[in-house]
C-alpha cells in the first residue's frame, strides 16, 4: 500500500485500520470497542482489551523463538564497559527487578520513580515496572532535588529507584544527595529507596528506608506479567523544562504498544533481528519510544549508550558504536550532529570505521536545520530523516514514511503527516489556511494511539491546555505550514513567532538563513522587547572552529542574507557571537530563557540545562 492510501485510510476509518495493526500483537484479551469515550469526554484506544507491555516486549520473543538473540547492547564508554543481554537473561533479570518491586509493595497501578543512569537497571526497572501493571515516571538523573521533589509530590510514587552516581564524560555525579535532598524537600516520602552502588562513588544509606539493590534483588522471586487493560497507565513523563507544578503526561498501555510496533515498520522501516539505536537518554520521551519499547515491542536489538556524541573520547564516538555493533540507523537530535561536526568538520573520524551498515539517519527533537542535513546527507551517502514529534505524542507527528515507500526529501521539511494524524494548519480564529500560508498547527481529534490521554491527576488541565483553544482539534503549540506537494515544515514554537510592526515572522526561518553561513556552526534567534517595533530579532551565534574567522565581518554578511532572503521588514541587525548556545540535556536552545534575559524579565535557570556557565558567559556580554 502506498503512502497516500495508508494515510487515507487512517482518516477515513481511523477505527478499522488501527484495530488491524493491533492484530499483530499478543493480546490476552482484544478489545470489545476499538475506540471509546470516557466521562470527561477523552477519547481512548482498545480500553478494555487485556495485555502486558513487557509480555509484548520481552517474553513473547522467548517463547517464539528469539531466546538467545540479544535484546540489549550496553556501551559505556565512561566507564570502558560493554555488556549484552539475550531476551532470555534480560527476561530473567526483570522478573526478578520486578519481584524486588513486589517485596516492596509495588502493584498494579502504584507508582514507582527512577532516577538512574543510563545504564541497563534503568531499563530493567521501566519493564520491571510494566511487568507489574505499576506506572514508571523516569526522571532525568541529575536532575536537581527541587525539581525531583515536585515530581515526587505528584506521582506520589511507592518506590524510588536510584544509583550512587551517574557519570558526565569524566565527572561523577552523585546521586544520593539529590535524591535525599528531594526527599526531605517532598512531602510525600516513598516506603523505600532502592539504591545501586556503582564502583566510581558510594552512597550513603539510611536505614528503615534505603535498599542495597543487589541485596534486595538477592532475597527476590521473579514475578508474572500482570494482565492490565489498554487505557490502564503505562509511564507518567513530565515534560522537560517544568517549574512550579509539573505537567505530568500519561501514556496508556493499548495504544502506545500498537504504535510503537506500526512505527518500527513504517517509519523506520525495521525487522526483528536488527540493531537500532537512538541515541538518546531514557530520562526523555525518545529514550521511551525508542531505546526501550519499540526496538524489543517489535523484537529488534537496541544500543543503551552512556557517553556522549563528542569527547567520550572524541567526535567519533558514534561513528564506532554503529561499526562495533552493526546499527542499522541511527537516531538522535540535530544538536549532537552538530556538535560532531563542529569538533571534525571534514568528518576524518568517521573515515576510520566501517559504517556500510548503516542504511539511515534519523533526527527529530528540534529542526533539522539544513545546512546539518546536507553535511549529514553528503557525508554520509544514507537517507538523512527528519521527522517531527512531542512528549505529548509519544511517536512521530509529521516522517518520512520510509517503510511505506521511498519519499523524496526537501530539506527544512519533516515530510508528511504519520498516518492517524490529521494536521491542519489554523489562524488565530481557527480558521483552516491554504498551502504555503503559515499559522497554528493542530491536529484534529480523535487523536491516533499512543497519544497522551490525560495530565496525570488532572483531566481539566489538560483540557484546558491542549483541547479548548481550537474545539475538536488538539493543539501542538508549534507553527508551520504545507507547501504544494503537501510537505511539513515545522518553524517552531507558536511563541518564536514574533511580530515586528505589525509582521508575523518565524525566528526558525531567519534561524534557516542564519545556519547557511559557511562560518556558523549554530545559531539561535529569538524576538527581543523593542519599544517601536514591540519585537526585534536578535541572533546568538556560534562560529565554527576555523582559524582567521572575523566575527563582525560574519554579523554584517549575516544581516545582509536575511535581508536578502526575507527582506528588510525582518529587521535583523543585531547578532552576538557567543562561545556556546545555552541548552537543556536533551539538547533544546533555551532560546525562552535567551529572551526573558535580553529583555531583563525575571527567569529561573531550568534544572534541564546541561552548562549553566553557558548562560553566565552570554549574560557578561550582554
Amino acid at each position: 500500500m502506498s503512502y497516500k492510501e495508508e494515510y487515507q485510510a487512517s482518516i477515513d476509518n481511523p477505527e478499522a485500520f488501527w484495530a488491524e495493526k493491533a492484530a499483530v500483537l499478543d493480546w490476552y484479551k482484544p478489545a470489545s470497542r476499538v475506540l471509546s469515550r470516557d466521562e470527561h469526554g477523552i477519547d481512548h484506544w482498545f480500553a478494555d482489551g487485556e495485555l502486558n507491555t513487557c509480555h509484548l516486549a520481552i517474553d513473547y520473543h522467548v517463547e517464539n523463538g528469539r531466546a538467545d538473540q540479544t535484546a540489549v547492547i550496553y556501551d559505556s564508554p565512561v566507564t570502558n564497559q560493554q555488556q549484552k543481554y539475550s531476551y532470555l537473561e534480560l527476561r530473567d533479570q526483570i522478573a526478578l527487578c520486578a519481584g524486588m518491586l513486589k517485596q516492596c509493595g509495588v502493584e498494579k497501578g502504584d507508582r514507582v520513580v527512577i532516577y538512574l543512569p543510563m545504564i541497563p537497571e534503568a531499563l530493567i526497572s521501566m519493564l520491571a515496572c510494566a511487568r507489574l501493571g505499576a506506572v514508571h515516571s523516569v526522571v532525568f538523573g541529575g536532575f536537581a532535588p527541587p525539581e525531583l521533589a515536585v515530581r515526587l509530590d505528584d506521582a506520589t510514587p511507592k518506590v524510588l529507584l536510584t544509583a550512587s552516581c551517574g557519570i558526565e564524560i569524566n565527572r561523577v555525579i552523585e546521586y544520593k544527595p539529590i535524591v535525599d535532598a528531594a526527599i526531605e524537600l517532598a512531602n510525600h516520602k516513598p516506603d523505600a529507596c532502592v539504591v545501586l552502588q556503582r564502583p566510581q562513588a558510594e552512597a550513603s544509606m539510611q536505614a528503615g528506608r534505603d535498599l542495597d539493590w543487589h541485596e534486595a534483588l538477592a532475597g527476590a522471586e521473579p514475578a508474572a506479567c500482570v494482565p492490565v487493560k489498554g487505557s490502564d497507565p503505562l509511564y507518567i513523563l513530565y515534560t522537560s523544562g517544568t517549574t512550579g507544578k509539573p505537567k505530568g503526561v500519561v501514556r496508556e498501555n493499548g495504544g502506545h504498544a500498537v504504535a510503537m510496533k506500526y512505527s518500527m515498520t513504517a517509519i523506520y522501516d525495521f525487522e526483528p533481528g536488527e540493531v537500532y539505536w537512538a541515541a538518546s537518554d531514557v530520562g526523555w520521551v525518545v529514550g521511551h519510544s525508542y531505546i526501550v519499547y519499540a526496538p524489543l515491542i517489535h523484537g529488534c536489538t537496541t544500543v543503551l549508550y552512556e557517553g556522549k556524541p563528542i569527547m567520550t573520547p572524541d567526535a567519533g564516538a558514534f561513528w564506532r558504536v554503529i561499526s562495533e555493533h552493526g546499527v542499522k540507523a541511527l537516531f538522535t537530535a540535530p544538536t549532537a550532529f552538530r556538535a560532531i561536526k563542529k569538533e571534525d568538520p571534514e568528518a576524518k573520524l568517521a573515515g576510520q570505521y566501517d559504517l556500510s551498515c548503516l542504511k539511515t539517519i534519523f533526527a527529530a527533537g528540534e529542526r533539522l536545520d539544513p545546512p546539518t542535513y546536507e553535511w549529514l546527507a553528503q557525508t554520509f551517502k544514507v537517507p538523512v530523516l527528519d521527522h517531527w514529534w512531542q512528549t505529548e505524542t509519544g511517536w512521530a507527528i509529521a516522517a518520512n514514511m520510509h517503510g511505506l515507500e521511498s519519499m523524496p526529501v526537501k530539506s527544512g521539511s519533516s515530510t508528511v503527516p504519520v498516518p492517524g494524524f490529521a494536521i491542519e494548519i489554523l489562524d488565530e480564529a481557527g480558521n483552516q489556511l491554504g498551502t504555503n500560508e503559515q499559522g497554528f498547527i493542530a491536529i484534529k481529534l480523535p487523536l491516533p494511539p499512543s497519544c497522551l490521554t490525560s495530565i496525570w491527576g488532572d483531566a481539566e488541565r489538560f483540557k484546558s491546555a491542549y483541547l479548548e483553544t481550537y474545539p475538536g482539534y488538539f493543539t501542538t503549540g508549534d507553527g508551520g505550514y504545507f507547501d504544494d506537494d503537501g510537505y511539513l515544515y515545522i518553524m517552531g514554537r507558536v511563541d518564536d513567532v514574533i511580530n515586528v510592526a505589525g509582521h508575523r515572522l518565524s525566528t526558525g526561518e531567519m534561524e534557516e538563513i542564519v545556519g547557511k553561513h559557511p562560518m556558523v556552526a549554530e545559531c539561535a534567534v529569538i524576538g527581543r522587547r523593542d519599544e517601536l517595533k514591540g519585537q526585534l530579532p536578535m541572533g546568538f551565534i556560534v562560529l565554527k572552529n576555523t582559524e582567521g574567522a572575523e566575527p563582525e565581518q560574519v554579523v554584517t554578511e549575516l544581516v545582509s542574507m536575511v535581508r536578502q532572503d526575507i527582506g528588510a521588514v525582518a529587521a535583523f541587525k543585531e547578532a552576538l557571537v557567543v562561545a556556546r548556545l545555552p541548552k537543556t540535556r536533551s539538547g533544546k536552545i533555551l532560546r525562552k530563557t535567551l529572551r526573558s534575559m535580553v529583555d531583563g524579565d525575571d527567569y529561573v535557570v531550568p534544572s534541564t540545562i546541561e552548562d549553566p556557565a553557558a548562560l553566565d558567559e552570554i549574560k557578561a556580554q550582554l
